[in-house]
């Protein structure tokens, strides 16, 4: 293990991408290849009521269309299962995939699309999470009891608990309270979503991916393409940039799509527009926190309501609902903990994972918290965070039991790069027990 720990290692892929001579998806391009480019929901909401492609078709080079009839398999997708692959009969949110226009070139893909027309019928989006959840509030999409996310049978909010929190402020000597907000940030990845298909010598399905997760979203293309895995070769491994952001699949499904109908190969990409308008983001979390506290410092109770915007369909955001709720007490010792969480459903672009995923959404509110805290009680900062920090054998909110911690030997050591000097007192406290 000292071979590696510390060291720097020479990068396997290091040498071809200093070079230039990685091929990265949007690389590749095969004789005959078409393009294809989405037809996109001009509004947040609506109802659609037909898509006229007559004057497209007309365009020099167009040889094609796809629609929601051309699927030969599954109509929705993703983690939840719950978003239409291509849309045909309602918008929940603006730019969202109705079709794909398939032509020689880009540039009469372009042409093509400014003369699809689209009868839509516009309604009432909402945007707001809190306006989301009133009672009345305009539905994201027309089959939602509410825009809730269901966790089971009318089980809107997650909660997760540890002790009794009602008992833990009662032994408090101060209850401070704090409410955050993380915003919503987008990947930014050097190479934007980008896929090329075709069908090999063998007849199967060749689509070249920037996916970070072949075999998750393997088993979903399978489904849509109604075609077993064996006849899908799946070929990742250089990703031009992701961070989370290509776990949720955007071109793959769109790139097979039309090689099946047209039988050529197919590259579809988002332009860089598309791609900050329209891929998934790290979703806005809102977090509110009630934290008890004895004179001494040490936490007794911590209770956290915390709302994430999931965007229009689920994704991954009711499991991130569930990370950033197991985490959101931060690395601390506190007896007493109780998280309420919710996951909304807003007329936006859907949100998905990004480094950190969810985690890092509760644990910087976290630490805006216990600098609350500490001024309130007039304590060094450090002190609090070094007399309240998970041993082992401590236990999280959703009951996991905390084993090799090292918050106060990573303390010590941030201290140490800052010049900071610490106590004794503190110094001497060990991760290993209290």
């Amino acid at each position: 293990m000292t071979e590696y720990v510390g060291k720097a290692m020479p990068r396997y892929d290091g040498i071809g991408q200093v070079k230039g001579q990685t091929k990265f998806v949007d690389d590749f391009i095969l004789p005959g290849m078409l393009y294809a480019k989405a037809v996109r929901s001009p509004v947040h909401k609506g109802v659609i009521h037909g898509v006229d492609f007559t004057a497209a078709a007309r365009v020099p080079g167009v040889i094609g269309f796809v629609t929601a009839d051309d699927i030969p398999g599954a109509r929705l997708f993703g983690a939840c299962g719950d978003q239409p692959v291509l849309a045909d009969q309602y918008t929940a949110y603006k730019g969202e995939d109705i079709a794909l226009v398939v032509a020689a070139d880009e540039d009469a893909c372009a042409e093509a699309l400014e003369k699809v027309k689209l009868d839509i019928e516009e309604q009432e989006p909402v945007f707001d999470m809190f306006e989301a959840m009133k009672p009345g509030a305009p539905l994201v999409r027309p089959n939602l009891k509410s825009n809730l996310w269901e966790y089971g049978p009318d089980m809107t909010t997650r909660v997760m608990y540890l002790g009794d929190v009602e008992k833990g402020f009662a032994e408090a000597d101060y209850i401070v309270e704090g409410r955050y907000q993380t915003g919503e940030q987008d990947h930014a990845a050097m190479e934007p979503m980008v896929s090329v298909a075709y069908f090999d010598e063998a007849d199967r399905l060749v689509i070249h991916t920037h996916s970070q997760c072949l075999y998750f979203q393997l088993g979903q293309l399978a489904g849509i393409f109604n075609l077993p895995m064996s006849r899908i070769r799946y070929k990742g491994g250089v990703v031009g940039g992701g961070f989370g952001g290509k776990n949720h699949i955007h071109a793959d499904h769109l790139a097979g799509l039309a090689a099946i109908k047209f039988k050529r190969p197919v590259k579809y990409r988002m332009s860089r527009r598309e791609d900050l308008l329209y891929s998934t983001k790290r979703g806005v979390f809102i977090l509110e926190y009630k934290t008890g506290v004895k004179k001494d410092g040490r936490l007794t109770a911590n209770h956290i309501k915390l709302w994430h915007d999931a965007g229009a369909y689920g994704g991954f955001s009711p499991y991130g609902v569930e990370k950033c709720s197991m985490f959101a007490s931060g690395p601390y010792h506190i007896p007493n903990t109780r998280v309420d969480g919710q996951c909304v459903l807003t007329n936006k672009a859907g949100s998905s994972s990004m480094r950190g995923f969810t985690i890092m959404n509760g644990q910087f509110p976290m630490e805006m918290q216990m600098a609350k805290i500490a001024t309130e009680l007039g304590m060094d900062q450090w002190e609090l965070r070094f007399i309240n920090a998970w041993r082992d054998g401590d236990m999280g909110v959703s009951r996991y039991v905390v084993r090799g911690a090292g918050a106060l030997e990573a303390m010590t050591e941030a201290a140490k790069l800052a010049g900071i000097e610490l106590p004794d007192r503190l110094l001497a406290m060990s991760s290993r027990g209290r």
